[in-house]
């Protein structure tokens, strides 16, 4: 083999490995993290005062969670009207979920959810205003 043909053999397999990567790459699923995020950036700053308020009501962080029991206990500020709880899981949209809160103390089971991490977004509403708090949950 005289080195022509070798130049033109490396040219040849080195297009079929682009080539394969580019058909790989296709058929590779890319979740976005939200479907109407540039709708989500722009409502941006309602969530900033959210945060801020739910910061001045120097409360105890409303979510806590029991691993031996596999159970979140939640317990919102007095004087709340609504709420609701979402399980973000930033892996997989498929798996996040989303609970309406009853008034009182509540004890949600994290046994269905799948390891890994999990984003706890807790939102509410008291006296008319909203508020927003949000932490990580790792489940081993």
């Amino acid at each position: 083999m005289n080195w022509g043909k070798s130049i033109v053999l490396v040219f040849v397999l080195f297009a079929g490995f682009i080539g394969t990567m580019v058909v790989l790459m296709t058929r590779q699923h890319v979740d976005l993290v939200r479907d109407d995020y540039y709708q989500d950036e722009i409502a941006y700053q309602q969530h900033i005062d959210r945060r801020a308020r739910t910061a001045r009501l120097n409360q105890p962080n409303p979510l806590h969670f029991d691993e031996v029991r596999q159970e979140l206990y939640l317990q919102l500020p007095a004087g709340w009207e609504q709420g609701q709880l979402t399980f973000y899981c930033p892996a997989d949209r498929q798996r996040d979920q989303t609970i309406r809160l009853k008034t009182g103390r509540q004890t949600v089971s994290t046994a269905a959810l799948s390891k890994g991490l999990w984003r706890l977004q807790l939102s509410w509403t008291a006296d008319g205003q909203t508020f927003y708090h949000e932490q990580t949950l790792q489940i081993p």
